[in-house]
Order: C-alpha cells, then sequence, then structure tokens
C-alpha cells in the first residue's frame, strides 16, 4: 500500500458513506483514479465492507460481557465445532480463538443481566466440550475507528 491507499482507507474508516467525488476531492485526485484504488483495495481484500455503527442499547441490547470458554478437549474439532454453534448465536457479538488458559472469548450483548445468565447456564453450560467459562461485564467500552498502518522503519 502506498501513501494514496493509506489515504483512501483512513478516510472511508472515519466515513464509509463518502462518495467516491467527494473521497476523490479530499485526497486530491481524479475520480476515476479514486474509483479504481478503491476497486483494487477491495480486490486485494483490504476493504472487506462497509459497516453501519450501531448503538447497542437502542437495539435492547444494553448489557455486554465476555465470556472466556475453555474447552475440555481443546481439538481443532472441538473448536471448530463450537466456533461455528455459537457464533450463530443471537446473543454473540464476536469469537476470539486464543491462545493460553482460555481457548474462546465471546463478546456478548443482551438485554440484561437475567438474559447474560440464562445465556450462560442455558446454552453455554450444557454444551459437552465446554469444561468452564468466566464472565466479565463490560461497565464502558471504546474502540478506534481509524487505524494506522505500521511504520515499517520504526
Amino acid at each position: 500500500m502506498d501513501e494514496l491507499d493509506e489515504q483512501i482507507v483512513r478516510l472511508l474508516q472515519t466515513d464509509a458513506r463518502l462518495s467516491n467525488r467527494e473521497l476523490a476531492r479530499r485526497i486530491g485526485v481524479a475520480p476515476s483514479t479514486c474509483l479504481e484504488r478503491v476497486r483494487s483495495l477491495t480486490r486485494r481484500g483490504v476493504i472487506r465492507g462497509y459497516h453501519a455503527d450501531i448503538d447497542l442499547p437502542a437495539l435492547n441490547r444494553g448489557v455486554q460481557a465476555l465470556v472466556s470458554v475453555r474447552l475440555r478437549t481443546p481439538n481443532r474439532a472441538a473448536i471448530d465445532g463450537v466456533k461455528g454453534d455459537v457464533s450463530r448465536m443471537p446473543e454473540v457479538m464476536g469469537l476470539f480463538v486464543v491462545a493460553g488458559e482460555d481457548d474462546l472469548v465471546l463478546h456478548v450483548a443482551v438485554p440484561d443481566l437475567d438474559r447474560l445468565h440464562a445465556f450462560l447456564v442455558e446454552r453455554l453450560a450444557p454444551r459437552p466440550e465446554i469444561g468452564g467459562f468466566r464472565t466479565s461485564v463490560i461497565f464502558q467500552h471504546s474502540r478506534r475507528n481509524v487505524l494506522e498502518s505500521f511504520d515499517a522503519s520504526a
């Protein structure tokens, strides 16, 4: 990626709804050049999609938690099976396969603590592959919306 690609990515991370014409104006290139660069970034997998930033409490998902899961036997089949099933559960916003004491970390968003408890005891605990889990309720969350590229010389 060159400097022009980095500018495009930075601007689209800030506002993915920018028109091609406005994006080209902001970076100082012709709209056709800008469009080809965006298409190239998409083909190369740098840009994977465009998303709306949703307010979870507005969707009645005001309680969020991170659930660290340990599998009884952390082999590929068990990880893939749990990952596939759990990632489709409506409470699960994200799933990470991790190294260390735990095997998976789930980002869960639910309406209230009762629903969190129900998710844990009715949906996770009965799974025979799961050896245990720990839950951390999220009080506050911040996220970087714009990622800068790393300087290779640093």
